[in-house]
C-alpha cells in the first residue's frame, strides 16, 4: 500500500512540469482495432506454452484534466484519457499431455470530460468503448502444438459528435495455431479478414523446456503482421517486428518496420534485471510522420519521439514510450503511470509475460534439489555410492519394566 501511495505522489509531482500534447480524435476512433490487435499479440505470447495460467489487470492514472487534453476542430478540451484492462487464462490437463483451457481479455478505453471508474460523463466530445476477447484452447505438450479460437466483441458505449459513425456492437472471429516455435493468427469480420500474423519465436526459453544459456538463446523472435482495414482483399499495411536477445536474456533490442512505404517505425532497448521480467527498464524511439497541407500539396516530414519506461511489478512509469504511443491514443509529452499486476505460470514456474526463465523464488527452490549431498549426510541403505551407510533411529527409549529386569522398547 505504501508503494502505491508513493507512486501516486510521484506521478503528481512529475505531471507538474510535464504537460502532454493533445491527443487527436482519429487516434481515439481507431482504438478498437488497436486494442483487438494488442489482445491477440498478448494471447500469442501466453500461448507459447499453451498450458498453465495467466492473470493481468490494471488502469492508467492521469490525475489532472490538463494532462491529456483532446484537440479537435472545436478547440482544446480538458479531460481524461483512460484504459481499464483485465485478462485471465487457465488450462488444466484433461488427458496425458493434453491440456484444455479458456481465456478472457477485456479492455474499456476512451476519453471523457471527467475521471471515473464505472460511470462516465458521456459528454459531447467523449467516447467510451469496450473490447472483449474470449476463446478456448487445446494443447498437446508432447507434440508441442496449441490450437485456440474464439470471438472478439467491440461495443461502443458512447460516441461524441467528433467521431465517425461505427456500429455499437461488432463481432469478430479469431484463431491461433502454434506448432513448436512457429505460430499463426487470423482475425475475421464475417467473411472478410482483418489480420494475419505469422511469428517465429526461435529464442530458447527455459520455462518451455529450452536452455538457460548458450547460442540457442540468442536466436531472434520475428513476427510479420498484415492488416486490412476495409472489405477488399488487398493488404493495407504490414509490420515486421524483430526481438533480439543481446545479453544473457536480460538485455534485448527490438525493431519494428512498416511496409511497404512507411519505413522504420520504432526501436527499443530493454533491460530486465532478472530473465523472469518481473522488473524492466526500456529506452525507446518511435518515428512519426507529420503531414502539412499547403494549398493542394501535402508535405511529409519525419519526427522521432524518444522516451522510455520503468516497469515494476505493480506499476509502470513511462514518458514518450513507444508502447504508450502505439496503444494509448498517441500519448506523448507527459509522464504516465499505470497501476497494474500480471503474472503467468507454466508447470509451477512463475514469470511475467514474454519471459525466458522463472522468477528467482522458484529458481532458488530448484537449486536446493540440484545440490549434491554434503559429507556426513545420511545415505539411503540402497544407495550404490561409496559413502558410508548410516542408520539413524529417532524417538526410541528403553525403560526397565518393574522387577523383571527385562527391557521394553517403545515409541
Amino acid at each position: 500500500m505504501q508503494f502505491v501511495l508513493k507512486s501516486a505522489l510521484l506521478s503528481l509531482v512529475l505531471v507538474g512540469f510535464a504537460i502532454a500534447d493533445g491527443i487527436k480524435p482519429d487516434d481515439l476512433s481507431k482504438d478498437g482495432a488497436v486494442t483487438r490487435d494488442r489482445h491477440l499479440t498478448e494471447i500469442r505470447d501466453i500461448m507459447r506454452g499453451g498450458r498453465g495460467g495467466y492473470i493481468d489487470f490494471g488502469f492508467y492514472y492521469t490525475p489532472t484534466r490538463d494532462q491529456l487534453p483532446l484537440e479537435s476542430q472545436y478547440g482544446e478540451h480538458k479531460g481524461y484519457a483512460f484504459n481499464h484492462h483485465f485478462a485471465a487464462f487457465g488450462a488444466g490437463e484433461v488427458a496425458r499431455n493434453r491440456h484444455m483451457g479458456a481465456l478472457l481479455w477485456f479492455d474499456r478505453s476512451g476519453w471523457d470530460g471527467e475521471d471515473f471508474i464505472l460511470f462516465p460523463q458521456y459528454g459531447d466530445f467523449g467516447i467510451q468503448r469496450s473490447v472483449v476477447t474470449w476463446g478456448l484452447t487445446l494443447t498437446d505438450a508432447k507434440m508441442d502444438w496449441t490450437l485456440a479460437a474464439g470471438m472478439q466483441h467491440q461495443n461502443l458505449e458512447h460516441r461524441g459528435k467528433l467521431y465517425p459513425y461505427e456500429d455499437d456492437s461488432l463481432a469478430y472471429s479469431w484463431a491461433h495455431l502454434r506448432f513448436s516455435k512457429l505460430s499463426a493468427q487470423a482475425n475475421f469480420f464475417r467473411k472478410d479478414w482483418r489480420l494475419f500474423r505469422f511469428s517465429l519465436d526461435l529464442e530458447s526459453r527455459a520455462i518451455y523446456g529450452g536452455r538457460k544459456s548458450g547460442p540457442l538463446t540468442y536466436l531472434p523472435n520475428v513476427s510479420l503482421a498484415m492488416y486490412n482495414d476495409d472489405d477488399e482483399s488487398d493488404v493495407d499495411s504490414m509490420r515486421i517486428t524483430w526481438e533480439q536477445n543481446l545479453y544473457a536474456q536480460q538485455l534485448y533490442g527490438e525493431v519494428s518496420y512498416d511496409l511497404p512505404d512507411a519505413g522504420l517505425h520504432s526501436v527499443a532497448l530493454k533491460f530486465y534485471p532478472d530473465p523472469s521480467r518481473m522488473i524492466g527498464f526500456e529506452a525507446t524511439g518511435v518515428r512519426r510522420i507529420r503531414k502539412r497541407v499547403s494549398g493542394d500539396n501535402v508535405h511529409e516530414s519525419d519526427d522521432w519521439l524518444w522516451g522510455g519506461a520503468i516497469d515494476l511489478l505493480f506499476a509502470r512509469i513511462a514518458y514518450n514510450a513507444a508502447y504508450d504511443y502505439d496503444n494509448f491514443f498517441g500519448a506523448k509529452g507527459t509522464f504516465l503511470v499505470e497501476f497494474k499486476f500480471n503474472l503467468a505460470t507454466v508447470d509451477g514456474w512463475l514469470f511475467n509475460r514474454g519471459a525466458s526463465r522463472s522468477a528467482p523464488m522458484e529458481t532458488d527452490i530448484i537449486k536446493q534439489y540440484d545440490k549434491k549431498s554434503k559429507p556426513g549426510e545420511i545415505t539411503p541403505l540402497n544407495s550404490s555410492s561409496g559413502a558410508p551407510k548410516t542408520i539413524e533411529a529417532k524417538g526410541i527409549r528403553y525403560e526397565k519394566a518393574g522387577n523383571s529386569g527385562s527391557a521394553e522398547g517403545g515409541n
